[in-house]
Parts: C-alpha cells; sequence; structure tokens
C-alpha cells in the first residue's frame, strides 16, 4: 500500500504533499520534509520568474507607446513635406534630427534594460577615470545642449573610480537626460566633492525640480511623478534602473531638490 502511494505521489507534485503515506520512521519523515522544502523553493522561483515577465511585458507594452510618438512626428513631417512639395530646410532637419535622437535613447534603454538580468555577467570592475565617464556621457547630449542654449559647467578633478565602464556610463546618461528634459534655461553643473570615505559626483541643474511629496518615490519602477506626468516625457524607468545598477556596483545614489529651484544628483564612491 505504501509503495502505491509513493508511485501516486510521483505523478503530481501537489499529489505528493496530499497523498504521502504516514510516516513510520525518523528518517521517512525527513524525506518528507525534504519534498516539502524543495516545492516552497520550486513555487517562490515561479514567482519571481512570473514577476520579472510581467514586468518586462509591462515595459515593452509602455516602450511600444513611447516609441510612436517620435515615430509619428516623422511620418507626418515626411509626409508634409511632400504633399507641398517644400524643399528641406535647416529647421526640418534640426527636428528630424531631435526625434531620431529621442528613438536612439528609447533603443538604447530597451538594449540595457534587457541586458540588466545578466549585468553580472558583463561586469569589468577596475579602476575608470571618473572624468572620462562622464565626458563621454555629456559628448553624447552635446547637441541637446546647443539645441536647448543649457550652459555646462564641469568641476572633475582627476579621480579614479573603482565600477563597470559601461554600466556607469549609462548611470550618468539617465541623470544627465532627466537634467536636460526638466531644464529650460540656465546651466547643467559637474561637480566632484570628498569626504574621509567617499567621492560624490554631484549633477546639478537649475530646472524645474521635484514636488516634495515625489523624491522618496523617484526611484520605484514606473514612477514619473508630478512633472512627469505633466510633460508626458517621463518612463519611470532611468532612475529606477539607475539604481538597481548602482546598488549591485556597490555605489549609491541620492537626490536632492525642491519644487522650482533646481534638482541635484549625488553619485556616492566609497573609497574606503
Amino acid at each position: 500500500a505504501k509503495q502505491r502511494k509513493l508511485e501516486k505521489a510521483a505523478c503530481s507534485i501537489d499529489a505528493t504533499l496530499r497523498d504521502l503515506p504516514e510516516v513510520t520512521s525518523l528518517q521517512e519523515e525527513t524525506y518528507q520534509e525534504l519534498i516539502r522544502v524543495v516545492k516552497d523553493s520550486g513555487d517562490q522561483e515561479i514567482l519571481r520568474i512570473n514577476k520579472a515577465n510581467k514586468e518586462q511585458e509591462e515595459y515593452l507594452t509602455m516602450w511600444g507607446h513611447q516609441i510612436k510618438t517620435p515615430i509619428t512626428a516623422l511620418e507626418l513631417m515626411v509626409q508634409d513635406m511632400s504633399a507641398n512639395g517644400e524643399e528641406v530646410t535647416l529647421e526640418y532637419i534640426d527636428v528630424l534630427k531631435d526625434n531620431l535622437f529621442q528613438l536612439e535613447q528609447y533603443v538604447d534603454m530597451t538594449l540595457q534594460y534587457i541586458r540588466y538580468g545578466t549585468m553580472n555577467n558583463d561586469l569589468t570592475i577596475k579602476k575608470y577615470s571618473l572624468e572620462r565617464m562622464v565626458r563621454e556621457a555629456v559628448k553624447y547630449f552635446s547637441r541637446s545642449f546647443i539645441s536647448k542654449k543649457i550652459a555646462l559647467r564641469m568641476e572633475i578633478g582627476e579621480d579614479n573610480v573603482i565600477t563597470d565602464e559601461k554600466w556607469m556610463i549609462f548611470v550618468l546618461k539617465q541623470i544627465l537626460s532627466n537634467s536636460l528634459k526638466y531644464t529650460t534655461e540656465g546651466e547643467i553643473h559637474i561637480y566632484t566633492r570628498k569626504t574621509d570615505n567617499t567621492l560624490e559626483l554631484c549633477i546639478e541643474d537649475t530646472g524645474i525640480g521635484v514636488e516634495a511629496e515625489d523624491i522618496p518615490r523617484l526611484f520605484e519602477r514606473g514612477f514619473t511623478g508630478y512633472n512627469g506626468r505633466k510633460q508626458k516625457q517621463a518612463t519611470g524607468l532611468g532612475l529606477y534602473l539607475s539604481k538597481q545598477v548602482l546598488d549591485k556596483l556597490g555605489n549609491e545614489i541620492e537626490i536632492e531638490s525642491e519644487s522650482g529651484r533646481g534638482c541635484l544628483v549625488r553619485v556616492i564612491y566609497h573609497t574606503k
């Protein structure tokens, strides 16, 4: 009878837990407890996978809606030019370039979002020049600085930080993207400051700032805040993913801001 119960239990993990034969020894009790532990572990892994799949599906759905905006803008411009027989003006070219750059940013974000799942297999941790990484991120947005007439002030020493260059530049791009998105005039000031145990990279802008009630939630996945919803430009993933990346790299990120008074983002590297 016990053998038949065991054979039946082998057909289904749920049946395994319901129909296990009554234990007659400490050894059998231990085996049954192991089965329950394995079952619970499997259930937790399934929940984790389902959650990750749901988050990815939600992101890709949102990304699909976001990327339609610049694509539609480009299509309408081309149609308008064709219908009116207009020649391509410098103004049109600038708008086309802006929309293409927006597409490039969305694609880059998606690629990094996908790669994040295997980030640990893609790290090269060593000392890198902080100034060089910042300059590469700034160069990526050079056109945005010029077109928006936003001044750039940099005061960075010759410090090296222990990190992964590719992922750190990704984080810096996300921070700069936010600063440029919400700064219509003035400047972005990038500088460093040191304490006994840390080196802080500060990116400070003269933009519209962040509502006080939004600051505690800025690193939540999908949170866009009042200004993001108002301007309809935010995905709610840039800062979330930046925080996740920095956590894995052993760094920190903090934000200080007041509505209408700009924003200060600090990336904190531990030196001891």
